[in-house]
C-alpha cells in the first residue's frame, strides 16, 4: 500500500513555501501522525531541514519517515542525554547557521518541545532575534498535549505562531489509508497504529493492550500528570473510564462524583474534563440554549473523541457490539459526536439539546446559524418529535437526520462546518 498523506501535510508544505513570518505550531492528540506528516512535508522540500525529537535522546524521531539524503536533512544529530534550554539554544544556533549558508533557507522542527522547561521564553528570544535579522529559517514546533502547547504559546508567543491542528483520523482517512469498512471505523475508531489489529478477532486482546499501552496510559501519565498539577490523579483516570463507558449520555457532575466514589467537588471534575478534552480523549458537550449563562452551567453530555476509547471500556467485542442494537446505536452516535468535535472550526460550537422530554443529539451553532442533527441507526421508523420541538423552539437554518436524510458514511465524509454552510 502506498504511503498515505494526510491533508495537513500539504497544508504544511504550502506554509513552508511562504517567507517565515510565524512559527508553525503543529499540535494534537497522541498517535495522530504529527511526526510522520511533518517528516513527509520536510521530505518533499528542496531545502535542508532538521527534525529533533525532544523525548528521544537516543537519536532519531519516533515513527518518522526518514528524510531523503539529497535534502541534506539532519535528524537528531549532535546532542544526547538531557535536553534542556541550553540544548535548545545550541540546536537553534546551529540551524540558524545552516539557514544563512543555504541558498534555499532551512527548516527546524522540534517534536514534543513542551517537555523542555521554559521552552516558550527561550523560543521567543530566539525567534525575535531571527525576525530582526531576517533569518531565512522556518521553525515548526510539535506537541501531543494541545492545552499545554497552547498555554506556552499564548503566554509568551502570542502573535508569533500560526497553528496547524492535527485531529484523530477521520472515516475517509481510515478507509483510504488502511482499507477500513464503516463498521470497523465506528467500533475501532481512528487510531492508525492499531489498524492492523482490527482484521482478526484473535487480535482483540492485542488491540486492547495497544490502546491502553500506547494511547490511554501515555496520555494520562506522560502528558497530563507529568505536565500539569493534578491533585487527584485517580479521579481523573476514573473520569476517563466513566466518560468512555457513558459516551453519548448526559451525566451531571454531582452524579459523576457519586459514581466515582470521590469527595472531590464539581469544580475539580470540570477542570479534569477540560484536561481530558485538551488531550484529545473525552469532551463534555454543553446544552444548547438561547441563554449564555444556562449554556455554561448545563449538565454535560459526555462524548469520546475517538470511539476506540468507548470500545476499550465497553467490554464488548466487535461482533457483540454489532449484535446489540442499543450498544451499536450508542457507538454510532458517539462516532458522529467525535467527528463533529474533531472537525469543527474554532468558532463552531458542538452542543446537544434537551427540554421537557424532547431532545436532539447534536446542535451546531456558529454566529447566526444553527443546525440540529439527529442520529438514527438502523431504525425503520424513526420518531423525530425532539427535532420537531427543536425547530419550534429555535427556528434553525436546517436539520439533518443521519441515517435517513443522509447515510452515515456520507455524513462522516464532511467536516462539521459543511452543514452550517449548506444551511
Amino acid at each position: 500500500m502506498h504511503e498515505y498523506r494526510r491533508p495537513q501535510s500539504n497544508t504544511l508544505i504550502q506554509r513552508l513555501s511562504e517567507p517565515p513570518r510565524w512559527l508553525i505550531a503543529v499540535f494534537g492528540p497522541r498517535q495522530t501522525g504529527k511526526t510522520t506528516l511533518v517528516s513527509q512535508a520536510l521530505g518533499s522540500l528542496q531545502r535542508p531541514s532538521r527534525l529533533e525529537a525532544i523525548d528521544n535522546p537516543s537519536g532519531g524521531p519516533r515513527g518518522a519517515v526518514p528524510l531523503p539524503i539529497e535534502h541534506e536533512s539532519t535528524v537528531s544529530s549532535v546532542l544526547e542525554g538531557v535536553r534542556d534550554r541550553r540544548w535548545l539554544i545550541q540546536v537553534w544556533e546551529e540551524s540558524r547557521h545552516q539557514a544563512w549558508e543555504s541558498e534555499n533557507g532551512f527548516v527546524l522542527a522540534l517534536d514534543e518541545i513542551q517537555k523542555i522547561r521554559g521552552w516558550s521564553e527561550a523560543v521567543k528570544g530566539l525567534w525575535d532575534a531571527d525576525r530582526a535579522a531576517r533569518c531565512p529559517m522556518h521553525v515548526i514546533i510539535l506537541g501531543s498535549a494541545p492545552l499545554l502547547m497552547q498555554d506556552g504559546l499564548s503566554e509568551s508567543l502570542a502573535g508569533r505562531f500560526e497553528p496547524l491542528r492535527v485531529t484523530h483520523w477521520s472515516w475517509p482517512e481510515m478507509r483510504d489509508g488502511f482499507g477500513f469498512e464503516l463498521d470497523q471505523f465506528v467500533f475501532f475508531g481512528g487510531y492508525p497504529s492499531a489498524a492492523h489489529l482490527t482484521q482478526d478477532s484473535k487480535d482483540w486482546e492485542r488491540w486492547k493492550n495497544h490502546v491502553w499501552g500506547a494511547l490511554i496510559e501515555p496520555n494520562i501519565e506522560r502528558d497530563i500528570l507529568h505536565m500539569t498539577r493534578v491533585d487527584k490523579p485517580s479521579l481523573l483516570k476514573r473520569l476517563l473510564e466513566l466518560g468512555s463507558y457513558y459516551s453519548g449520555q448526559e451525566l451531571a457532575f454531582n452524579k459523576m462524583l457519586g459514581q466515582l466514589q470521590d469527595a472531590g467537588n464539581t469544580v475539580t471534575l470540570d477542570r479534569y474534563l477540560k484536561l481530558l478534552t485538551g488531550a484529545g480523549l473525552l469532551a463534555g458537550l454543553s446544552k444548547h440554549s438561547g441563554n449564555a449563562v444556562r449554556i455554561k452551567g448545563s449538565t454535560p453530555k459526555l462524548n469520546v473523541l475517538n470511539t476506540a476509547l468507548m470500545a476499550f471500556e465497553s467490554g464488548y467485542t466487535f461482533a457483540e457490539a454489532r449484535a446489540d442494537r442499543s450498544q451499536w446505536g450508542r457507538m454510532v452516535e458517539s462516532a458522529v459526536g467525535a467527528h463533529l468535535l474533531n472537525t469543527a472550526s474554532t468558532n463552531t460550537h458542538v452542543r446537544y439539546w434537551r427540554e421537557a422530554g424532547s431532545e436532539v443529539d447534536f446542535v451546531l451553532h456558529r454566529g447566526p446559524r444553527t443546525v440540529g442533527i439527529e442520529v438514527k441507526s438502523g431504525m425503520a421508523t424513526a420518531r423525530l418529535s425532539g427535532l420537531d420541538a427543536f425547530k419550534r423552539r429555535f427556528n434553525p437554518q436546517a436539520t439533518v437526520v443521519v441515517g435517513r436524510d443522509i447515510e452515515l458514511s456520507n455524513f462522516l465524509s464532511h467536516p462539521a462546518d459543511y452543514w452550517l454552510e449548506q444551511a
